[in-house]
């Protein structure tokens, strides 16, 4: 019981409320392309994964991070209707996204997804659908430095935020093969830094904040494409340190193309 509080619960709470507060301020401090590419660095996927092996073993994991490309596809719409939105009230934009993604989300399920090619194809055309839409239908040009008073307040603030919604989609990822697959990517990060974003600076600095953090997304997509391979390869501790740096890396060329971005 203490150990599933831990690591299901606690351990999501905190590294999650650190991430968020760290990619809305480097948003702030150097703008919302190094801030969305910071921010789809993989964190709480690292945890979900991590201890649905310990738990299931390799065989259940590797079979619950095929549906992960799609569902990172479908978080990608979540991100771009709620940047659609954000210059309604803000339960508008929340709603609106959240019922999108649950309606995707439902029709995904029940395709049994099961080929990581089907999977990763979905990701390809919704990362497509919306950056377009927010580059170049819509004009939204990133943002730079943002001048901010910050308080203890304010940062506890977004800690909770982004605690419980992490926290929450993370206790209830270890359920079955493809409803784990769907919880361990939960928009909750995109959500977090969303509403941050929308409270306290506004629909533009959101519209941007969404089109760097779906430019950074290939990130988590190619550590959840490491696992599928390497977890019933060469285990999970390896499995999860090599696809970690396949993440890092895949950061890390984002990162220097970042200035070819609008």
């Amino acid at each position: 019981m203490e150990y599933s509080l831990l690591y299901h619960t606690i351990i999501p709470f905190i590294l999650s409320a650190l991430v968020v507060v760290l990619v809305t301020i480097i948003a702030e401090k150097y703008g919302t392309k190094t801030g969305g590419v910071i921010g789809t660095l993989p964190s709480t996927i690292i945890i979900a994964f991590l201890f649905i092996a310990l738990d299931k073993g390799t065989t259940f994991a590797a079979e619950s991070v095929v549906i992960v490309p799609a569902e990172m596809g479908l978080n990608l719409i979540f991100l771009l209707i709620f940047a659609l939105l954000a210059s309604k009230k803000i339960l508008t934009a929340l709603s609106g996204a959240l019922a999108t993604w649950t309606a995707l989300t439902i029709l995904v399920y029940f395709t049994s997804l099961s080929s990581i090619i089907i999977s990763l194809t979905i990701y390809g055309i919704c990362f497509f659908i919306s950056f377009f839409i927010l580059d170049k239908q819509r004009n939204i040009i990133s943002q730079e430095t943002i001048k901010v008073h910050y308080t203890p307040l304010k940062l506890l603030g977004r800690s909770l935020i982004a605690g419980i919604v992490i926290a929450t989609a993370v206790s209830v990822s270890n359920i079955g093969v493809t409803l784990s697959g769907i919880f361990s990517v939960f928009p909750a990060i995109f959500l977090s830094t969303m509403l941050i974003s929308l409270r306290e600076h506004g629909p533009q600095f959101t519209g941007a904040m969404a089109k760097g953090m779906i430019y950074g997304s290939p990130s988590v997509v190619s550590y959840s494409i490491g696992i599928y391979f390497l977890y019933p390869s060469i285990g999970i501790l390896p499995g999860t340190l090599v696809a970690f740096l396949i993440g890092l890396l895949v950061t890390f060329l984002l990162f220097l193309l970042r200035k070819n971005i609008r």
